[in-house]
């Protein structure tokens, strides 16, 4: 492998002759997790293990057995790129221990953040998604509960921030404050679904230095009633004039993926200082608006939502734009890990190895999406036909 030019650089000791990398690049910080295992009979490096599974996961790979076969038969291109000493391939079951029982999953994962932060432009993104998910792939037969994650997603720059592990006594509300708790909130909005829009989460990002946005539903019925009743149409007596309401209406209209879709926004403040809500500022109702090129088939949906955010700070304009950002989780995040990596079809389930692989495909989403990847299954088809690029994405700044 040639040495980097013209760049900060260390020395990994992964052999003898020693290994040249960016300092800043993902190999330098995965070099930073501890290894636990006795050094007697360790044949494989924690870092090389895990830069495997990487290149595989980058290259179309996502099964442990399809993973353990795409190393074996490129262990000598492997060999020559990474510096080491033989060209051998570790037995599937190899991965499956480290991945279960050796690797620390939130000292990977603080890892991975210190990464993402270090990058150019890092950062700079002020909303913060919050939303669960469960791998299905860990549902035990005859069971309905799995492995859940709550996730803090950064829409617009394409990484979890934050994952933690929602057990079998909690859920998704329980398990937010401990989010919550381990990121900066200043200047930050955070946004969630209905569960999520509860007050000690409300007075925690306030008073934390941030704001939120919340859709609202019927797991708070009086403030789904409230907000509800203020958008509602008027029936007006006759001879009397409807009473004047301080609304503001943005609207959008897009066309994909064989629909067109309207989105209307109208927001007000009129309910600050009489709803029973911590620090909420604004309440608004989103009418959603969908038709079917192909049949023309028409859907609608309309939801309710309350923010932290003033008019001055958020208008409908601006609110229309950050519901829809949040929205990016589902088609970002979620659906992407479960399709396009086929999250829920990796059967692991010894130890944390589930957790370890969840953010190891938040890792490898992240490096793509930063780098302006719109098509993932396209771009693991090129880093399939070309080793020396998807290297070059681990070892390079």
């Amino acid at each position: 492998m040639d040495v980097l030019r013209d760049t900060p650089t260390f020395d990994v000791n992964l052999n003898p002759d020693g290994f040249v990398v960016d300092l800043g690049s993902l190999y330098a910080f995965l070099c930073k997790l501890k290894d636990c295992r006795h050094a007697r009979g360790v044949r494989y490096a924690l870092v090389t293990i895990l830069v495997f599974v990487i290149l595989a996961k980058l290259a179309g790979e996502d099964r442990l057995a399809g993973i353990a076969e795409w190393v074996q038969h490129r262990k000598e291109a492997l060999a020559e790129a990474l510096h080491l000493k033989k060209p051998r391939a570790p037995h599937r079951t190899t991965y499956s221990r480290i991945l279960g029982r050796v690797i620390d999953v939130a000292e990977f994962e603080q890892l991975v953040r210190e990464y993402f932060a270090s990058q150019p432009q890092a950062g700079c993104s002020i909303l913060i998604a919050l939303d669960g998910k469960t791998l299905r792939g860990t549902i035990p037969a005859g069971q309905t509960r799995g492995l859940h994650l709550l996730a803090a997603f950064l829409p617009s720059e394409g990484w979890v921030i934050v994952q933690v592990e929602v057990d079998g006594k909690e859920n998704e509300i329980s398990a937010a404050p401990r989010v919550l708790k381990a990121l900066d909130l200043r200047g930050k909005i955070v946004t969630g679904d209905a569960l999520l829009a509860q007050r000690d989460l409300s007075v925690q990002i306030v008073e934390g230095g941030g704001d939120y946005v919340w859709t609202v539903k019927d797991n708070q019925p009086q403030l789904c009633q409230d907000i509800t009743t203020l958008f509602a149409p008027e029936h007006c007596v006759k001879g009397f004039s409807p009473a004047v309401k301080d609304f503001r209406t943005a609207t959008t209209i897009e066309k994909g993926h064989g629909r067109i879709e309207r989105r209307t926004l109208t927001a007000s403040d009129e309910l600050k200082g009489y709803l029973d809500w911590p620090y909420a500022e604004q309440v608004f109702k989103l009418e959603r608006h969908f038709k079917r090129v192909k049949d023309g088939k028409v859907m609608d949906e309309v939801v309710y939502g309350i923010t932290s955010l003033t008019q001055t700070e958020a208008g409908a304009e601006r609110l229309l734009e950050i519901v829809r950002t949040h929205w990016q989780i589902e088609n970002g995040l979620h659906y992407r890990r479960d399709e396009t990596l086929r999250e829920d079809w990796c059967h692991l389930r010894l130890g944390h190895a589930p957790h370890t692989m969840a953010a190891i495909n938040n890792l490898v989403l992240g490096l793509l999406l930063r780098r302006g990847v719109k098509n993932v299954p396209q771009a693991r088809r090129r880093f399939e036909a070309h080793l020396n690029e998807a290297v070059a994405l681990v070892l390079r700044c």
